[in-house]
């Protein structure tokens, strides 16, 4: 694969994955973060509530897309499993009783596993979710693109990625707009990796430097240091890099940033075992609504 057709599948990747920003919020999801081509994957539909006007769920019923190829799916105790691999396929859970169906204050994961395709794209779950009063399909997919914004019952949706590219889930970026003759900012993001990696470093054409910093307090000055090792991403949790905590600190910037640019960035990443992956993605600058912007990063002591 040529440098062109990578960045232009790490490009894709990115804006799949920030595509969540702003999103329907759906209630049967899988969790955040992509899959490898070709790779295993398991499944973990996440139920956030029972149907509208109902007090639980009594079946779950996932319709397999074109391309996933199941291996096996889990039993859940009082729960009867049906597997039926005709066509594309379905797994169907349903609760024998009705003392074992998932109350509408709980959440839970109904979990299968497969193989993902050769061949990068996203892949759309539908999920028909059956309650003690109603039911809801949630088998709404875009008509172009990826993005759920606007979709009121969204399909699940994994992103299936290129080698190479990281699977980490980037979510809410912005970066710190600035002044002429400023010499640095701060981005900011969140990140969540399906599997544990640690976030190594980072590039943009719009600084000389860009480096995963953390602030602390040391006495009554808050100090800034470099990440040398690295950031941490544990498997499935969400590390927030924001204003007072870890940030990409850019320094030697070539420009004034101003609110309503945007700032293309890199991000890579290694796992445990050494293997190198990376992602483009384009944060926009200025702090959105709500967020908290904190002090600007550049003028705190290392």
């Amino acid at each position: 694969m040529n440098k062109t057709s990578m960045t232009a599948l790490k490009t894709a990747a990115a804006c799949a994955m920030l595509g969540g920003m702003g999103a329907a919020v759906a209630h049967v999801t899988l969790p955040p973060g992509g899959a490898t081509v070709g790779s295993d994957y398991n499944a973990a539909f996440r139920v956030g509530h029972a149907c509208e006007g109902a007090k639980a769920t009594t079946g779950l019923a996932v319709r397999l897309p074109k391309g996933f190829v199941l291996s096996d799916a889990q039993e859940r105790k009082g729960w009867k499993l049906d597997v039926q691999k005709s066509g594309d396929g379905e797994v169907r859970w349903t609760a024998e009783k009705p003392e074992n169906a998932l109350p509408g204050s709980e959440r839970a994961e109904f979990v299968l596993r497969g193989k993902v395709p050769a061949t990068p794209g996203t892949l759309w779950f539908k999920v028909l979710q059956t309650c003690d009063t109603g039911v809801a399909d949630w088998a709404e997919v875009p008509a172009s693109g990826s993005s759920t914004a606007g979709l009121k019952s969204p399909a699940a949706k994994l992103n299936v990625v290129a080698q190479g590219v990281a699977t980490v889930d980037v979510r809410d970026g912005w970066v710190r707009q600035s002044v002429p003759g400023q010499s640095g900012t701060g981005a900011f993001m969140k990140l969540t990796a399906p599997t544990g990696v640690k976030l190594v470093s980072i590039s943009t054409p719009a600084a000389g430097i860009a480096e995963v910093h953390e602030m602390k307090m040391e006495g009554d000055t808050m100090k800034m240091r470099e990440l040398t090792g690295g950031l941490d991403l544990p498997a499935g949790q969400t590390v927030e890099l924001k204003p007072g905590g870890y940030h990409v600190m850019m320094m030697d910037l070539k420009g004034a940033l101003a609110k309503g640019g945007t700032v293309p960035m890199t991000l890579k990443f290694e796992d445990a075992k050494g293997v190198k992956t990376a992602l483009d993605v384009t944060l926009p600058v200025g702090a959105p609504e709500g967020a908290d912007a904190g002090g600007s990063a550049h003028q705190h002591k290392h």
